[in-house]
């Protein structure tokens, strides 16, 4: 059997996407690494201002105490040939889910800018498509982080989800999501574009650990958390969903401080600080 080589000889011209001798100099990184990537390098004195973090969700409780100020919020919906279209939210959270997250993450990184983008209505309803819109339609505005505490068992949409993983990691956004809370496939966690997240039991917010054996690849604190509910108030949840905000809520905190990062670095950056990494100090 032969197989081809794809070789060129000296004078050909170079494959596609090769990098050429005058553009090295354009691709020289700057900033400069520790000799070992700590926390305190990584993001002791930051509270995630300057960081972008989205909410998809079932959207925000207005003004909740444990919430804060919104950069913004829209609901997002099905448009001519199924663009997406974003309206001003005037509902607000549908079910508290949103909230729940969105105060998690604001407890970890409280100068962080959030915004809410809702796909889901109440009762936890929602559909692909509308996931698809809302996800398609916060990665064009250009989020540093979006929270992701749901996902999808339907096949039929894997593969477009896919794609915008892709995109969102290509455009340097971070997509941060649940793994489902049952061992049943689901989508978009079990991408490696994505930074997927599991629960542990331990009560430390910022304990966090890497798993060895994906395609989970986090775990973190998300079994009886006391987290923000409808009518400003809160209630102890345990759940995938709640682990993901504490990862996102890192996130914001690294890209507050570390700005150039880029969603490969930030994801070593996380498995370097890991609880189970290393003799972490």
């Amino acid at each position: 059997m032969a197989i081809e080589a794809h070789a060129h000889e000296p004078s050909a011209p170079v494959p596609a996407w090769s990098l050429s001798p005058d553009a090295v100099e354009g691709i020289q990184l700057a900033g400069e690494w520790p000799e070992r990537v700590t926390r305190e390098w990584a993001w002791e004195g930051s509270s995630g201002a300057g960081a972008r973090v989205c909410i998809l969700d079932s959207g925000v409780e207005p003004s909740h105490p444990l919430v804060g100020p919104l950069e913004g919020a829209v609901a997002v919906s099905l448009g001519e040939n199924d663009a997406p279209v974003a309206e001003d939210d005037a509902e607000g959270d549908l079910c508290g889910h949103g909230t729940a997250c969105a105060g998690i993450v604001r407890s970890i990184a409280p100068d962080c800018s959030l915004f809410s983008v809702r796909v889901l209505g109440a009762g936890y309803t929602g559909s692909g498509p509308t996931l698809l819109a809302g996800l398609r339609w916060a990665i064009d505005q250009g989020f540093d982080v979006i929270n992701m505490s749901l996902s999808t068992t339907k096949s039929q949409f894997a593969g477009v989800l896919h794609e915008l993983a892709d995109t969102a990691y290509f455009r340097r956004t971070v997509l941060v999501a649940s793994a489902h809370n049952m061992p049943v496939e689901s989508y978009p966690w079990r991408f490696s574009a994505v930074i997927s997240v599991g629960s542990h039991q331990e009560s430390d917010p910022l304990t966090f650990f890497y798993n060895p054996a994906p395609p989970v690849e986090f775990f973190a604190r998300g079994v009886s958390v006391d987290v923000a509910w409808l009518g400003g108030g809160q209630i102890r949840c345990t759940g995938n969903s709640f682990a993901t905000p504490h990862i996102s809520g890192i996130c914001a905190r690294i890209l507050g401080k570390h700005p150039e990062l880029t969603p490969f670095q930030l994801k070593s950056v996380l498995y370097l600080t890991a609880t189970n990494v290393g003799a972490r100090p």
